[in-house]
């Protein structure tokens, strides 16, 4: 039986190009296969914490993320008044050895996709293929497509891994009977705008809460003018009684969002006049879906998002995607490229993103904010002191941070 491939990846996403990257650094061939005939850069902020960050590291991707990412200084949340609740470190301000990197996920996209094509040559990507489904075929598997016009193909693999994001054929082929995305009660909107530093310069802040409108704002471009300003990212993230429709791309409306937050003008940031010039708006719905019992059917298997999207409160997606990409090439390498890896890759990545989708839905950083919300009633405070302590706020992000994997101790070994 001859094979295209060792492994068939679906999807060109972060998750499928990092994997190709790692398995392409363990000497294992692969080839991808994307549903969109161009690849363009797509959607807008993201971060990435240190711990996948380390894994892009050992890719030799750190000086290409740096050049086009912010490397984020701290964390700071405030209440929906302005006043600043806790601060504290992040990425090397805080020890790590690695950095935290707020970054345009077009940008990522790209020092991923450019990597692919020098490392891999330009015959390891393959546009055009919409993904029908994948079979079992005893020694190899199978996976169907069909392109732009129609016609159908085959590639034969060793395995295939589906990286083909929240709407994963091969994740409905698993689980046909999942059912609809649990909704959180919120939806979100989200844009980027050439704006002023505020406050460090490289801050992430999170302030408000969801009921009286919560905000996620940080740079994601340094300097892109002669005026210094940066480019950067804001998600507004508001109580609703119904989802928006399920699509990272999906338009919004400024007057959805806008009068949430017309009063937000701080001495810190005008948060108002953030989001009123901002020209294009994205609207999504904070949905995920509960942990799968299985990822993995003898020689198919599912990655990132397509095995445990969640609801993006955490800063963490893309991070759990990039983190399953190395172990699964550590499982490849240990047990060979095939159902034994998938097993085993499966037995621990499984459970490790299901414990972050669950702890996304109730204590991710953030949190802090709903703590402080509810204690004052959403009134300004005198003494944040009188509310809260800082010990108790420590422990919330310390807590979270233990769960997904990026606590300052597991991350103080080697690479």
């Amino acid at each position: 039986m001859s094979k295209d491939c060792e492994v068939l990846i679906v999807g060109a996403g972060i998750a499928g190009l990092t994997l190709a990257l790692e398995l392409h650094a363990a000497g294992i061939s692969c080839r991808v296969h994307e549903a969109a005939p161009d690849l363009k850069p797509l959607g807008v902020g993201i971060n990435l914490l240190p711990h996948s960050v380390r894994v892009l590291d050992r890719l030799g991707l750190l000086d290409a993320l740096a050049r086009v990412a912010v490397t984020t200084k701290e964390s700071a949340y405030f209440n929906h008044h302005g006043q600043l609740i806790y601060r504290e470190p992040a990425g090397v301000a805080a020890g790590y050895r690695w950095p935290q990197f707020s970054i345009h996920r077009g940008d990522l996209h790209s020092v991923l996709l450019a990597a692919l094509r020098e490392r891999l040559g330009a015959d390891a990507l393959v546009t055009d293929r919409r993904c029908t489904g994948a079979t079992n075929e005893g020694d190899h598997a199978k996976a169907h497509f069909v392109d732009g016009h129609g016609v159908p193909h085959e590639v034969k693999a060793s395995v295939v891994v589906a990286c083909d994001g929240i709407h994963s054929v091969l994740r409905k082929q698993f689980h046909p009977d999942e059912g609809a995305p649990r909704y959180s009660g919120n939806n979100m909107w989200r844009g980027a705008v050439p704006w002023a530093p505020f406050l460090s310069g490289a801050s992430m802040v999170r302030a408000g809460w969801f009921t009286v409108g919560k905000m996620v704002i940080y740079p994601i471009r340094d300097a892109i003018d002669a005026d210094g300003r940066q480019l950067v990212n804001w998600v507004a993230e508001i109580a609703a009684p119904q989802p928006a429709r399920r699509d990272w791309n999906g338009r919004g409306r400024l007057e959805d969002v806008l009068p949430t937050f017309a009063d937000w003008r701080f001495d810190w940031l005008d948060v108002a006049g953030l989001i009123e010039s901002t020209a294009d708006i994205m609207e999504y719905p904070m949905v995920d879906q509960d942990p799968l019992p299985r990822w993995t059917y003898d020689r198919l298997t599912l990655l990132g998002d397509a095995a445990h999207p969640m609801v993006p409160r955490g800063s963490n997606g893309a991070g759990q995607a990039i983190l399953d990409a190395r172990y699964l090439a550590a499982m490849f390498e240990e047990h060979g490229v095939g159902p034994q890896a998938l097993a085993a890759y499966e037995t621990v990545r499984l459970k490790e993103t299901g414990d972050v989708v669950l702890m996304n839905r109730k204590a991710p950083p953030d949190k802090i904010l709903q703590v402080v919300h509810e204690r004052t009633g959403g009134d300004p405070f005198a003494r944040i002191e009188d509310v809260v302590s800082a010990s108790e706020l420590a422990a919330i992000v310390d807590a979270y941070k233990a769960v997904a994997g990026y606590s300052l101790d597991r991350l103080s070994g080697g690479a």
